[in-house]
Order: structure tokens, then sequence, then C-alpha cells
């Protein structure tokens, strides 16, 4: 059984989102025209998909932030050049959000832009980073500061990829669903609060739900704005701390920093009286109940730091998202004078405890 969901792009064009089986649907989803298809995958991935990856031409790349840099795509670039590769290769993304954001900024820039495709293989990557055409890279451990808005052909996430995924990458993504349950769904928040990590993990049927919704919250925001110049902001709750805290604590992963990065936000607007402190103590709960921080492991002034420089930042104003109830958020754009005393934070705050689980993960057709 499969799920498709179309993105209207502008000038007519469809991006299709496919939530179904991998066997069953990549190969009649690649484009009959496109005379080659190559794939760019992570070592990882490719270890526990061998058959699958060695089945068409690939590159693979490494893992981690480290490989969404400028240094780590000229390399691709070469790679291509080297297997003759031209405007009618279509490229296919395979792996996490990582594999994803270069594969789309890859595809958008050699010889002016070449077709693509993603096959996302994390929790993150189904319900957002693969899906609404926003692929970036980082600079100076600015995360995604230098990208494009280009749709993939189409996004195949297959639910199944995601049942060897260690329980923290799996948390990583469920920060991600609960982001998009606050934006824009209050059913499926109240699907993450009402069942446990455990039971989402092993229902496949609850699963494929919340993915599926999450992806809609998500396409219905991005039709109306793919660019990024209003409504689509709010898909950055969470975010702009979040990129802080990774910039300055490394052993975060995203979808940790989102998380702590909503609670940062939840507690300013309930200050500010944009939120009742029962609903910001529902969400908070609820992030803690998927095993997720709710406390961030840096000085607030720290983070402030990095805020200041993040794209979302226009003049002397930089735009927020906060929540005003489940399935309500706006978006404000802040000077940038007052974060300081918007984002106070009490004398003492306890660190957030390290993860200790590997990201990486077996991952299998």
């Amino acid at each position: 059984m499969e799920e498709i969901i179309d993105i209207r792009c502008d000038e007519g064009v469809r991006s299709r989102i496919v939530v179904g089986p991998a066997s069953e649907n990549f190969s009649r989803l690649l484009p009959a025209d496109a005379p080659r298809t190559i794939l760019i995958t992570d070592a990882k991935v490719h270890a526990n998909n061998l058959a699958f990856v060695n089945a068409h031409e690939h590159i693979v790349i490494g893992q981690g932030e480290s490989s969404k840099t400028f240094v780590k795509l000229e390399e691709i670039y070469r790679q291509l050049l080297g297997m003759g590769a031209d405007r009618s290769t279509f490229l296919v993304g395979m792996g996490g959000g990582i594999v994803t954001d270069v594969t789309g900024f890859v595809a958008s820039t050699y010889m002016r832009g070449v077709r693509f495709a993603f096959l996302p293989t994390t929790l993150l990557s189904q319900v957002d980073a693969s899906i609404g055409g926003k692929n970036g890279v980082n600079l100076d451990g600015y995360k995604n500061i230098i990208g494009v808005f280009n749709q993939p052909e189409f996004v195949l996430c297959d639910p199944e990829l995601l049942s060897s995924l260690p329980d923290r990458e799996f948390r990583a993504g469920l920060a991600e669903i609960i982001k998009a349950g606050i934006i824009g769904d209050p059913e499926l928040f109240a699907m993450a609060e009402g069942h446990t990590f455990e039971e989402i993990r092993s229902d496949a049927d609850l699963l494929r739900e919340m993915i599926i919704r999450s992806i809609r919250v998500k396409t219905a925001i991005v039709e109306h704005d793919q660019r990024e110049r209003g409504e689509r902001r709010k898909l950055n709750l969470g975010h702009t701390f979040a990129h802080a805290i990774e910039k300055s604590f490394t052993n975060f992963s995203h979808g940790e920093a989102v998380a702590a990065g909503i609670a940062i936000v939840c507690d300013a607007a309930v200050r500010s009286g944009k939120l009742d402190e029962a609903t910001a103590g529902r969400i908070r709960a609820v992030i803690g109940r998927m095993g997720l921080p709710t406390e961030y492991p840096v000085e607030l002034k720290q983070l402030l730091i990095a805020v200041k420089a993040d794209k979302k930042r226009e003049g002397n104003g930089i735009y927020l998202v906060f929540p005003r109830d489940i399935g309500n958020c706006t978006v404000e754009k802040v000077p940038i004078d007052e974060l300081e005393a918007i984002f106070r934070v009490p004398a003492a705050t306890k660190p957030a405890a390290q993860p200790e689980e590997p990201l990486n993960a077996p991952l299998s057709l």
C-alpha cells in the first residue's frame, strides 16, 4: 500500500512524495527519459545495502556534518565529471538528511542543474529533511548557511527502512514529528502525547500515519511559500536555537537540538504571554516522554552569539517562531538587541545529559 502526496511547485512543476515500499516503487519512479541514474549515499547505508546500491552507479560520501562542506562537494563534482555525468543524468540521494542535502545541492549546481530525487533512510529525513526543496551546506560551523531552493522530482519514504534505526536516531526524527504537530496538526501531537516511545517504534500502522501527517503539515505550508518569505518560516520552530546548539555543542544530533530549541522558545513564549503554562507543559512533557532533551548544554549567552549570525537574520532583526497553542504558531521579527531580554535564563541552568548511543545506524532495504 502506498500514499502519494504531491507538492505543486513554481511554473506547474510537481514534486511527488510516495510513502510505500522502496522495493516496489523505486524503479518505476525513475524517469523513463533519463539514460543514467547515479546514487549518492553514505558509507553506512552502502555497507548495509550492498546489493541495492551496487546495482546502480553510485558515489559514496562520508558521514556527519563534515560531509556538508565545499571541500567535500568538490570531491563529488570531480567524481561526477570522472564518470562522464552530463545534464541528462538523474541523481538520487539515498540516506539521511546530510545525504539528501548534499545531493540536492550538487544536483542544483552541477552543470547548472540536473534532475534528482531522494530515498530517505532515517525518520528525520522522511518527515522533514528530504521534504520541501531546501538543500543546504555548512560554512564555518553554520548550518545550511549556503543553499538553494529546488524540489526533487520524487521522494520515496519507506517506513520499513526505519526498523533497524537505533533508538537515539529514531528519537531525533520524533522531534520533527512533534514540531509538525505543534505547527499545524493537533491530532498528530495527540498521537505522540498518547503513546510511548516503544509503542510508536513497534506499531507500523501508527508510525506510518504519523509520517504521513507530518509530511502533509510540511507540504501544505511549502505549497503556499516555497522560498520562505512568509508562512514557511513556521517550519523553523526550534531551529534557530537548534542550529546554535549544534554549532556550540557537537554531541547533540539535529533532532535533539530541535527538541531543546523548542523548549527554549516555549519558555520565552510563556514569559511574554504568548503561550499558557499548561500548553508549554504539555509540549515539554511529550518531548521528555520521547526521551528527548528539554534543556540545553551550553550557556544561553553563547547560544545567542550563534543565533545573531543565523541565516534567518535580516538587518537588525531575526525571525523567530513562537507557539501560541497546539497546532498554532506565529512568526515574529525580533530585534537583535532584544534577544537577551526575551530569552533570559535562570542563573543556574542544569546541563543536559550527553547522549551515549551511536548515531550511525544499520539500514537495509
